[in-house]
């Protein structure tokens, strides 16, 4: 008989832990790891730019119920890919296993903060009681296949569920929508115009990515009561052209928000790419500029140092946005929307005085 196949081996979880990785369950397939703007938050110092979606950095959690586990292998992807990232035991761990793990993880992860006399005490005590999960550190979510499940548990403890998905698998978008398991945000990664570059692109394992993608796309505007996002990894020299065909595809999305996200030179995307292939700000913004005028977006939050601009279809959304910030979140219920609002441009204001990094 052929030996059984074993994804992440004893010496293979060692590993990832030397990386900052807590990998939990009984099959080994979730993972956690700290964002450096949960550790920034906690020192006191700024969050993530996703605080225009009211998300406090200190308290999100950076997790994926498919740990290497893709229907890509990017070239511009930061992580490392193993030999079998094309493969899983499709052995899986029930949602409230993954949810009551990954918060004992993230927990673990935190204490060393607590005895740092950078730590901001407050945001330490309120970082033990995540809020907001974000599905999105490695691999493709939705091959894990009770990803229904998992966003309705996630949700039944109060906190936020952020989607995060490269829409090869609409089925699976079709199956949230029909259990009324609407995540807090949903993602679609959208990498190329065209089914060539698609290819070239993400080295799809899977037939006619693009195509899958076009009808991921067209399922955006069935989540009405979700923030959906359109989300660019821009990497120079590969999909920074054709901004009427990017145009194209948001139209046929109608996202509440379009995010350009400039390709960074790190980990294992060193090996793929060249440090000349990470755009600058002002090229980001001049190509994302490029497509607003197809599409009537504006401008909401540049964060140089992330190298991220959002946009926002209109200010009747941004309105919209404001409520669901004050009832998606304890903190933000127990003040006025006026606070609230002031509260969240602090944090924009904040995020846009960091300086660009390009290293």
């Amino acid at each position: 008989m052929p030996s059984q196949f074993t994804k992440f081996t004893p010496e293979r979880i060692k590993k990832y832990e030397k990386s900052g990785y807590r990998i939990v369950g009984k099959h080994k397939h979730t993972g956690v790891q700290i964002c450096r703007w949960t550790k920034s938050k906690l020192r006191g110092e700024r969050n993530c730019y996703k605080a225009a979606y009211g998300i406090r950095s200190h308290r999100c959690v950076q997790m994926t119920p498919t740990l290497d586990f893709c229907s890509f292998s990017c070239k511009f992807c930061w992580r490392t890919f193993g030999e079998d990232r094309f493969k899983a035991e499709k052995k899986w761990d029930d949602p409230k296993t993954i949810v009551d793990n990954i918060i004992i993880a993230q927990r673990n992860l935190l204490s060393g903060f607590g005895g740092n006399a950078k730590t901001a005490k407050l945001a330490f005590k309120e970082a033990m009681e995540p809020a907001h999960v974000a599905i999105s550190l490695d691999g493709e979510p939705t091959l894990y296949p009770n990803l229904a499940e998992l966003i309705q548990e996630i949700k039944s403890r109060g906190m936020t569920a952020f989607l995060v998905t490269n829409g090869t698998f609409p089925n699976r978008l079709k199956e949230l929508i029909k259990k009324k398991a609407f995540p807090t945000n949903l993602y679609i990664s959208v990498y190329a115009t065209n089914p060539d570059d698609y290819k070239f692109i993400t080295n799809s394992f899977i037939k006619e990515p693009f195509e899958r993608v076009i009808e991921s796309l067209k399922l955006m505007k069935e989540f009405e009561e979700t923030r959906t996002i359109f989300r660019m990894t821009l990497v120079k020299g590969y999909n920074i052209k054709d901004p009427e065909g990017y145009a194209k595809l948001i139209k046929i999305a109608e996202p509440k928000f379009i995010e350009f996200k400039g390709y960074s030179y790190l980990g294992g995307s060193k090996k793929r790419l060249q440090m000349s292939n990470m755009p600058r700000m002002e090229e980001l913004e001049e190509f994302a500029q490029a497509i607003a005028q197809h599409t009537g977006y504006k401008i909401k939050v540049r964060d140089k140092t992330s190298r991220v601009i959002v946009f926002i279809k209109d200010d009747e959304t941004w309105k919209w946005n404001m409520q669901k910030i004050k009832e998606q979140d304890a903190y933000f219920r127990k003040i006025n929307l006026k606070q609230a609002e002031k509260e969240i441009e602090s944090e924009i204001m904040k995020v846009e005085a960091t300086p660009e990094e390009m290293s």
